[in-house]
């Protein structure tokens, strides 16, 4: 029988989707010839497009083209295709949506799971006979690649797709599949095609770079062009507060939220972290008790199962909302969900339009998402948001690179599997995008390492991994590689712990860090439910169910997020029209009565002005600057702000900070304008001056301790016998502290700094704000009063002083107070 041509092909995919009343997009339709014709590519396509029908499709056609008498029971064929999800929690959607497609087209494949979640007889199952299709996860492809025989696995591999590859990029985990990916193009003895799904992010052609490689010249890139209708409706106040604070507007908003919710056949409530997800289902359901039984919380730390009923359920239509994380920000189908609100700005426009998408998730279909402030002020990022909309902006995700920590973790895992020899690693290595500034001293520091431990831990028989045999690396040491195979990823928290019920079953996990502080008796939140601690043992929290109403509130690390600089830059130019009195949005213009107070005492800045507030009160001497760059960015020049005037005269600070602006206090008077002579903005000398003003040397260590685990330095234990938190950190400061003393050049203690210097410090986006202030002039108030913009400032300044009650208590006096100034004209 003659093979079918790429057109045959073709009708085929149409006719398929004739069969369901559909009509394929140019878009998917350019993907599916594309890689018929063994091109790689990048597909950028909205939620809800249909982007998987456009990769999954191809790789089915391809199969009906070299086996037109396939039978629908013929054996198996290999592993052909490997589909990346960067979350467990799409996987089983996503399996679903493919296994479909191949029973509709008489395709003999299965696809199969392997993530995380997957249990041990499965994986078992699967080494002995291979799905064609593979659904893993970036961690779980690496623990592949450990195994003996993994040239066999993949020796059939004709495609590699990432999901969400906007998500991976920039992070340790986008590394780790530029690292797998470098092996798999030598271990693939087909023509492996290499493709991405992406959604909009600012450097695309980038994107697609850092995926397919350095030395990559058959590839093509593909938009979607779908208008993907986007409807965006803030949840205005009845009256807006003239002097916010953050944190209190939202919960007092649910009279307007539950009717949406009452709306919608399904909603999803977003919060940007994990505790506010357990705050915002307490008060919801304090709120509208109506809704117990109705509605669900989904965050990533609630036990495995309890997840999964929650997708199920909403598979099925049966939850009318879900307060959640990000761990359903992504790409699963949930249809019945008609409408999206989100707390709080999301600080960026990428994860916005990320969550607005799963509302409406299907072509055609409108999405719907709510903002729900929670202060006033949050409403001018909402017109930021609709402003970015409009215009097409979106965010860059920035590759990284030269990640020597994910760099030796790789080179060990192949040593574990069957053995790498150096020249081809290095050839593999350096023709990704993470690692093509490589230098071979970097790369012998690294060899190095894994086979003697480096100059510093020579003495040491654990650290020694590798032995060369024949030219090849390889670990022969069993425990050694046992050990690292649970330490494969790139993920570091702080050690979890398991909250089971005495009488019951299990929960799901919560930090050490905070259960640690938990004693005995006293009861907190968690998955939605008020718990009494009874006994901690063996790694497991046990307890029981209270009836309490007030506890405390699990924190885990990491929750906060931060402005993009596009976010910052959109929220000025939205304040400086309001200056001039014109509003595009409405969001803007019902905070009329708040900015004429600002304006009136103060000063509404504008795009070539820093504002700076001068003013004293009984806490003592205020002077606030606003560069609306963001929390981070604000804690690190505050920082180094308080530093240079320090060296004008001996003064003490302390400091607050917010989204918009950051405030220095102190009891004596600031010598502000000496200090603006003498370039207090200079972006000269700013690097000594950031390590001079914050101990940086300890954020190093602390950073130090996820490199050190990544790169196998530190070992965080075997499933259900985690290290200690404090045994961690005793051995990650061991560490730091001998490379300090005896090899200050070592890789990883340079890598840690300048990650946190990158990272935690934003150190680039520092100097690119005060190079801007340079050129802005300066505009100094001195306000006879807390203005509205300096207030939530204040407010963050009292927290760290005040008792939740004596603080309400505190704001409540001066609002009333700064109210009946500004409402007297005469003020």
């Amino acid at each position: 029988m003659n093979a079918l041509s790429t057109d045959d092909l073709v009708a085929k995919a149409h006719g398929w989707f004739s069969q369901r009343e559909w009509e394929a997009f140019p878009f998917q339709e350019e993907v599916w010839r594309a890689f018929l014709s063994e091109k790689s590519g990048l597909l950028n396509a909205p939620t809800g497009s249909g982007k998987t029908y456009a990769l999954w499709m191809p790789c089915l056609l391809e199969f009906i083209r070299q086996h037109p008498e396939h039978h629908p029971y013929q054996k198996r064929n290999g592993l052909r295709v490997i589909w990346i999800t960067p979350l467990r929690a799409l996987a089983k959607d996503i399996q679903a949506a493919l296994q479909r497609m191949c029973e509709d087209m008489e395709v003999p494949w299965e696809i199969g799971l392997r993530t995380g979640d997957t249990s041990s007889s499965e994986r078992q199952k699967q080494k002995k006979q291979w799905p064609e299709c593979l659904i893993t996860t970036p961690e779980s492809l690496h623990i592949m690649l450990s195994q003996k025989g993994a040239y066999l696995t993949f020796q059939d591999l004709e495609a590699f797709i990432v999901d969400e590859w906007h998500e991976l990029i920039g992070s340790k985990r986008g590394v780790q599949v530029e690292l797998a990916l470098s092996r798999l193009k030598r271990l693939s003895k087909r023509s492996l095609r290499i493709w991405g799904i992406s959604a909009t992010i600012g450097n695309l052609p980038q994107a697609a770079e850092v995926l397919l490689g350095t030395n990559s010249d058959n590839h093509v890139f593909v938009k979607a062009e779908v208008d993907k209708a986007l409807e965006v409706e803030s949840i205005l106040p009845d009256e807006v507060e003239k002097f916010p604070w953050s944190g209190h507007l939202g919960t007092n908003l649910l009279h307007k939220v539950l009717p949406i919710i009452e709306r919608s056949q399904t909603t999803l409530l977003f919060t940007n972290t994990r505790s506010q997800t357990e705050i915002w289902y307490q008060k919801i359901l304090e709120f509208a008790p109506q809704l117990a039984g109705l509605m669900a919380m989904h965050h990533g730390s609630i036990d495995n199962q309890v997840r999964q009923w929650v997708e199920d359920a909403l598979h099925a239509g049966s939850l009318k909302l879900v307060v959640c994380t990000s761990s359903l920000d992504l790409g699963v189908d949930f249809r019945p969900v008609e409408t999206v609100i989100q707390v709080g700005g999301p600080k960026g426009i990428a994860r916005f339009l990320q969550r607005a998408g799963r509302s409406g998730h299907r072509p055609g279909a409108t999405s719907k998402i709510y903002f729900l402030p929670t202060h006033s002020l949050e409403l001018v990022e909402a017109a930021a948001l609709k402003s970015a909309i409009a215009a097409g902006i979106v965010e860059d995700r920035m590759p990284l690179k030269n990640c020597v920590d994910v760099l030796v973790q790789y080179m060990v895992t192949l040593a574990v599997g069957d053995g790498f020899r150096q020249e081809e690693l290095w050839e593999e290595v350096t023709n990704t995008f993470a690692f093509h500034e490589l230098t071979p001293e970097a790369w012998g520091w690294c060899l190095h390492l894994i086979t003697e431990g480096g100059q510093s831990l020579q003495a040491y028989d654990e650290y020694s991994k590798a032995i060369v045999e024949d030219g090849v690396y390889k670990v022969i040491n069993k425990r050694t590689a046992l050990r690292h195979r649970f330490g494969i990823g790139t993920i570091v928290s702080d050690p979890m712990l398991k909250v089971r019920l005495t009488k019951g079953g299990l929960l799901g996990q919560v930090e050490e860090s905070f259960i640690s502080r938990v004693q005995p008796g006293q009861n907190f939140w968690f998955a939605g439910r008020a718990l009494k601690l009874e006994r901690i043992k063996d790694l497991t929290v046990y307890v029981k169910l209270s009836k309490a109403k007030n506890a405390s509130i699990p924190r885990w690390m990491g929750g906060r997020l931060q402005w993009s600089s596009q976010v910052s830059s959109l929220i000025v130019q939205q304040l400086a029209q309001a200056r001039e009195g014109r509003y595009e949005f409405e969001e803007v213009a019902v905070l009329d009565p708040l900015l004429q107070v600002q304006n009136t005492w103060s000063e509404i800045p504008s795009l070539d002005t820093l504002l700076i507030e001068q003013f004293e009160t009984r806490d003592g001497y205020h002077v606030l600057f606003y560069p609306f760059e963001g929390h981070t960015v604000h804690e690190v020049m505050g920082s180094v702000i308080a530093y240079r005037i320090s060296r004008i005269t001996p003064i003490t600070f302390s400091i607050a900070m917010n989204d918009y602006g950051f405030e220095l206090l102190s009891d004596q008077e600031i010598p502000l304008e000496e200090a603006l002579e003498l370039d207090l903005f200079t972006s000269e000398g700013l690097l000594e001056d950031v390590r001079r003003s914050i101990n940086d040397t300890e954020m190093s260590k602390r950073k130090f301790r996820e490199v050190a685990s990544i790169s196998g330095l530190l070992f965080q234990g075997y499933p259900g016998k985690q290290v200690s938190f404090k045994h961690l950190q005793a051995s990650a400061q061991l560490l730091y502290d001998v490379f300090k003393e005896y090899e200050p050049s070592n890789l990883l203690l340079t890598q840690a700094s300048e990650e946190v210097l990158q990272y935690q410090l934003e150190q680039s986006r520092l100097q690119r704000a005060m190079e801007r202030i340079q050129r802005q002039a300066i505009s100094i108030q001195r306000p006879q009063r807390p203005t509205p913009f300096s207030f939530p400032i204040i407010v963050d300044h009292l927290r760290a002083k005040l008792t939740s009650e004596k603080l309400e208590d505190r704001i409540a006096k001066m609002q009333v107070q700064l109210e009946i100034f500004a409402n007297n004209p005469k003020e």
